[in-house]
């Protein structure tokens, strides 16, 4: 599907949007309702991802085809890993078996699992034997996705000792890992993070526990780009939100201050304002935390003309894309002054933007996103726009809302 995408008439914005439960915290949650069935889930995500999760959850035996899904290819893995009795091949798409598992597979084989690989060394697809694993101790680079990282503590409180988990080096994503350890003490799991050490204590049983999952922080951002690129006055309410949220993507509220955007809680719903202009040409921002973001911030950045240099990029070569080079590509076809290395991306200040540009999304679904706040500026095309589903199927149809104008081509 092919979209063209251009400005409401009216740049002065004001709407409500409500946006479904976080695919982080839904996929987390899941896992923990597969292992202790007492725990009930309110505000689930309608993302593809959370749906592929809930499926691969339910099967005991076979291939489990989990798509696009890196979460649920990571979490699944450790999963299965620890299931007596189950055995399945876990493969994905095309992108998904060039994305690397192996850093888990290894840890997981050290607590005793049994996994091998289907066909190349380190990549899915890969064969799972699900039985007891009797380790507690193991160690891992701390400067990985920590996809990785939470995997190993989700299970964690099943396995019969706990686990104690050892991160080597600078850690990276923080924001994520206690996302999983404050699920964790919610269904009464007693764990610690001292240092580089993780301890995680055993539960053999939870609940009844009920897990309210909070709207979704990524999808926030692109109404932060939205307002930041708008008139001053514009105003836009987001529900539902925590001020004291658990996912690292909240750090917008920061963030965009220096792009004129003011934030506010009304009760559980977040208020976005465009206040002012943003304080300065260039931006400098360390997205080590919180990297799921990158690309809106780039694309932010392009629309006011300003410069920005972003660091802690080195997770996303291993995205569903490789969104460093991506982000180079598309916005180099607007007319962008962009370099990028392996784990940073500059941007230098712009002057015209190139309308009628067709965005390719390389089955990114941030990639969508992320470029689609621009037709607040330029008319532009979105090659691919339903990837969108991954994690936010209704977000063109809330673009609508705010009274974009948004044709299939």
């Amino acid at each position: 599907m092919k979209l063209h995408l251009s400005a409401p008439s009216n740049q002065l914005l004001r709407n409500n949007i409500q946006i479904t439960g976080s695919k982080s915290e839904s996929n987390r949650s899941l896992l923990l309702q597969a292992l202790y069935p007492n725990i009930s889930i309110d505000n689930l995500s309608n993302s593809d991802d959370a749906e592929v999760m809930q499926k691969g959850l339910k099967i005991g035996n076979g291939v489990v085809d989990i798509h696009h899904a890196g979460t649920a290819m990571r979490f699944l893995t450790g999963f299965f890993a620890s299931q007596e009795g189950k055995q399945v091949t876990l493969t994905g798409s095309k992108r998904m078996t060039e994305r690397p598992v192996k850093v888990l597979v290894e840890a997981l084989r050290h607590l005793g699992a049994e996994i091998s690989y289907g066909k190349n060394e380190g990549y899915p697809p890969i064969l799972i034997k699900g039985k007891k694993l009797e380790k507690s101790q193991v160690s891992l680079p701390a400067n990985i996705s920590s996809q990785y990282i939470s995997s190993l503590l989700l299970i964690a409180p099943s396995l019969e000792n706990g686990l104690e988990l050892e991160l080597v080096g600078k850690i990276t994503s923080v924001p994520y890992i206690k996302m999983t350890l404050a699920l964790l003490s919610q269904i009464g799991v007693e764990n610690s993070f001292e240092g580089n050490t993780i301890k995680v204590s055993p539960k053999a049983k939870v609940g009844p526990v009920n897990l309210v999952v909070e709207s979704d922080w990524s999808s926030a951002s692109y109404y932060y780009s939205i307002v930041a690129l708008s008139e001053v006055g514009s105003e836009i309410c987001l529900s539902a939100y925590k001020d004291n949220s658990l996912q690292g993507d909240s750090v917008l509220q920061e963030l965009y201050t220096e792009f004129g955007v003011e934030t506010r809680f009304e009760g559980n719903t977040l208020v976005l304002r465009k206040v002012g202009a943003p304080k300065g040409q260039t931006v400098q921002f360390d997205l080590g935390n919180a990297p799921d973001i990158a690309q809106t911030i780039a694309v932010t950045c392009f629309g006011l003309g300003m410069g920005c240099h972003l660091t802690g990029l080195h997770t996303l070569k291993i995205k569903e894309t490789d969104r460093l080079e991506a982000l180079h590509t598309e916005l180099s076809k607007l007319g962008a002054d962009i370099s990028v290395t392996d784990k940073d991306l500059t941007l230098g200040l712009s002057g015209t933007m190139k309308a009628e540009v067709a965005i390719d999304t390389y089955n990114d679904h941030r990639m969508a996103m992320a470029f689609a706040p621009l037709a607040m500026k330029i008319p532009l095309y979105v090659n691919d726009a339903e990837v969108v589903s991954k994690s936010y199927p209704d977000f063109w149809k809330d673009l609508e809302k705010l009274t974009f104008l948004v044709d299939e081509v």
